[in-house]
């Protein structure tokens, strides 16, 4: 059953690439603390955010996030200690065979990662495999060496006490990336430090933090483009992974066997996907639903209040949805195409 679920979820996978338009895709990687009982098949203490002496399991995910589906998602060996860069190869080479990623459409392929994919090797190997890449370094003595170099700091309009500026000496990579540094001030008054690696294009910058792409443009804007850019992720798998948890409850069911939480899990992805492409569909009648993550979708769109008329023999005569819901006049046009 397990077998059959995932090859239904990767064809379903494979039919909306081929309904969708863009120029590029964004995969975005990472892992995802699921909580469990001591007793659980794999389970062991590991790192799982605002729970301390915890126990569970790590699950990966990759997700198309410009169009929001989940397409790879699994256990990270049953290891609740697991960190993203000892999954991220399995999960990439995953993620190609779901979405057939030839040579050709992996140059036009955005990977997003953050620090748990920073590790000089796996930068190496994404950028090896031809992708355009996105990422925090996680070496912080080489980010504080790399942004020693910097020679003008440029102030960020959208956060305080954060400066973002060009490293002049580049670490050397597989391949040519641009690199800049971000320094930000902690409560204690002192400043941390960050390195962005990045070989995308500047269009891709400008669609990646979702900005139309001027004519021309100074060497500031491309900066803090790009910085916008990496700061998007929050708005993407970080936000799918809560609105899976909140709106599924994704980290509410534990199973003591591996498999069936594996089942689970699989059953949760095809849950997401579900919804979100409800979501898709009811947004053509009502655009504000494009905003809907899981959880306002599930909670807000799905949970009209009404009745359902059935006929003398059990079939369904009619739905009637209560008027006076925000929703209801979109959702009865969706359904009615």
């Amino acid at each position: 059953m397990r077998m059959a679920l995932k090859v239904i979820l990767q064809r379903h996978s494979q039919s909306c690439r081929h309904n969708y338009t863009q120029t590029w895709q964004v995969l975005d990687v990472d892992l995802t603390g699921m909580p469990a009982g001591r007793l659980g098949e794999g389970v062991t203490s590991g790192y799982f955010a605002k729970q301390k002496n915890h126990r569970g399991r790590q699950l990966g995910r990759v997700l198309a996030t410009w169009y929001d589906e989940i397409v790879v998602e699994r256990f990270a060996e049953r290891d609740g200690k697991r960190v993203l860069h000892r999954s991220l190869q399995e999960l990439l080479t995953s993620a190609e065979e779901v979405l057939d990623l030839t040579e050709n459409k992996r140059e036009s392929t955005i990977i997003r990662l953050d620090a748990g994919g920073g590790e000089e090797a796996d930068i190496n190997w994404v950028l090896g495999r031809g992708y355009a890449l996105l990422v925090k370094v996680k070496n912080w003595r080489r980010a504080h060496k790399l942004a020693a170099t910097v020679t003008e700091w440029h102030p960020d309009p959208k956060v305080p006490e954060r400066n973002v500026g060009w490293v002049t000496q580049l670490h050397g990579y597989a391949k040519p990336a641009r690199q800049l540094a971000v320094q930000h001030r902690k409560k204690n008054g002192q400043w941390s430090y960050h390195v962005l690696v990045f070989n995308l294009t500047d269009a891709m910058l400008f669609a990646l933090a979702d900005r139309p792409m001027p004519q021309s443009f100074q060497p500031l804007d491309l900066l803090l483009t790009a910085l916008h850019a990496y700061d998007r992720r929050g708005g993407g798998v970080e936000t799918q992974n809560k609105g899976d948890k909140q709106g599924l409850g994704l980290s509410h069911r534990n199973k003591q066997r591996f498999a069936a939480q594996e089942m689970l899990v699989l059953l949760g992805q095809l849950a997401h996907d579900l919804v979100i492409w409800t979501r898709n569909d009811l947004a053509k009648a009502d655009p504000r639903l494009h905003k809907y993550g899981v959880q306002r979708t599930v909670r807000d769109a799905l949970q009209i209040a009404g009745q359902v008329e059935i006929t003398a023999d059990g079939q369904v005569h009619q739905i009637v949805l209560n008027q006076k819901h925000p929703l209801a006049q979109a959702v009865q046009t969706a359904f009615a195409r």
